[in-house]
């Protein structure tokens, strides 16, 4: 097998312990406890034949870390364990991640369907370069099931959906996608980036094939590195006839099928040996090590941020300058129910609010915060606050704006590890500078 086998069954062990045990050595060889970082670029091969067997696939091992990297398939394993997934792929960005899993599975001419909840940077790469690219992007109107399935033909590859929506905490109904995507034969591709790698929210639970993640988010959980996932799930049938270059001869690896090789793991594969081997957005060991260590407190920091979240949340309703508050916890937001459904604690670690007043009065709030910090981050240990309408969503059109919820005054607050009473005063001073 061309990926690390793992050591011990994770899926009898809670999250809690697979967060901190999953992917450690415990060969003998050193007793250390904790992973050790490999800043390499290459491996020596035992003879030529060892090489040709790693290159050809018929052997795991390690070429050059574009493709692999001992720390990375340590932190790779982690995640398939948290996720109960079949393995993992780590690249360089979320953004990356999606790029390589799309790429992965549609081609010129092809098209893929995606949920309109979703976050400026996909929007971007789904309008423009996808379309570049030749693989055609439609993005439904609502997530109304009726309106999804009339966007799928026979040329459509995937469908994808953000388990919470960015920035609006639209909340996606996996269940009913999935059968949707099951009905079609095509992958259901879900970015949980807000799903905190599994604890929040594990869309394979409801029927999802293939998680995409920026795990610069809560998985790394300080803002000190970059970082995407890929997961499979290892529970489609690609024999279904529109994936041949998964089941069916690589012209890469002299016709190599994927699907024959490696079984439940064939697209996270080919993600790796073609997708970086290709691409080449592969994530330095370093970073990797600092999402390992990052992964070990991820519970204990997203218990701590969703308590924060609706104490401010409760805090700010009865505010006058407030217009609106968003937060699913609340049963008024649209995806109350389904926040009840698919995520642990029924909230979030992220709220939304609208500010009365204009544009002009909004940046002036967002300029007088001390605390919080006036970043394009969520699932940072601190506290930030984004004006999605001048940041992440900029580039968007007035309609992508509309359809993606975006107003002048909306603020997308993402709280970090602060005491929550620290941070409700710093929003206090910044009103009083509004005036």
């Amino acid at each position: 097998m061309f990926f690390k086998m793992y050591i011990m069954d994770y899926s009898k062990l809670k999250f809690e312990t697979r967060q901190i045990h999953a992917g450690l050595d415990h060969t003998p060889a050193t007793g250390a406890r904790g992973i050790a970082i490999y800043p390499t670029a290459a491996y020596r091969f035992r003879d030529c034949e060892h090489a040709a067997r790693l290159f050809e696939l018929s052997e795991g091992g390690n070429i050059y870390t574009r493709l692999q990297n001992p720390t990375t398939s340590a932190y790779e394993e982690r995640v398939a364990a948290l996720y109960g997934g079949a393995g993992a792929l780590a690249v360089a960005s979320g953004m990356s991640a999606i790029l390589i899993a799309v790429t992965a599975l549609a081609s010129a001419g092809d098209n893929i369907v995606a949920l309109p909840f979703l976050y400026g940077g996909t929007y971007n790469q789904f309008r423009h370069s996808l379309k570049r690219l030749g693989i055609e992007v439609r993005i439904a109107d609502s997530d109304s099931p009726e309106q999804i399935k009339s966007l799928i033909d026979s040329r459509t590859r995937l469908l994808f959906a953000e388990s919470m929506g960015n920035p609006t905490c639209a909340v996606a109904d996996l269940e009913t996608l999935s059968l949707i995507a099951k009905d079609a034969q095509i992958p259901f591709v879900v970015d949980n980036t807000f799903g905190a790698a599994g604890y929040l929210c594990n869309p394979f639970d409801w029927g999802a094939n293939i998680v995409v993640d920026s795990a610069t988010k809560w998985i790394n959980g300080h803002g000190t590195a970059m970082g995407g996932i890929i997961v499979d799930g290892g529970n489609f049938d690609w024999s279904c006839g529109k994936y041949p270059e998964i089941n069916g001869p690589s012209a890469g690896y002299h016709g190599l099928n994927f699907h024959e090789a490696f079984g439940k793991a064939a697209f996270i594969v080919k993600c790796r040996v073609d997708g970086l081997r290709d691409f080449g957005p592969c994530p330095s060991p370093f970073d990797s090590y600092l999402m390992m260590i990052g992964l070990e407190t991820l519970s204990l920091r997203v218990r701590h941020e969703v308590e924060a979240t609706r104490k401010l949340a409760e805090w700010l309703q009865s505010h006058p300058k407030v217009k609106k508050v968003s937060y699913v916890g609340f049963d008024n937001h649209p995806s109350h129910l389904l926040a009840k459904k698919y995520f642990r604690f029924g909230g979030s670690a992220i709220l939304n609010v609208e500010l009365e007043g204009t544009l002009d009065s909004t940046i002036k709030f967002v300029e007088s915060l001390k605390l919080a910090a006036h970043m394009t981050m969520i699932g940072d240990s601190i506290t930030v606050v984004t004006h999605p309408a001048s940041t992440t969503h900029k580039q968007l059109s007035e309609a992508d704006l509309k359809a993606a919820g975006v107003t002048p005054t909306l603020l997308r607050i993402s709280l970090g590890l602060e005491d929550p009473d620290d941070i409700i005063d710093d929003f206090k001073q910044a009103f009083v500078h509004v005036g």
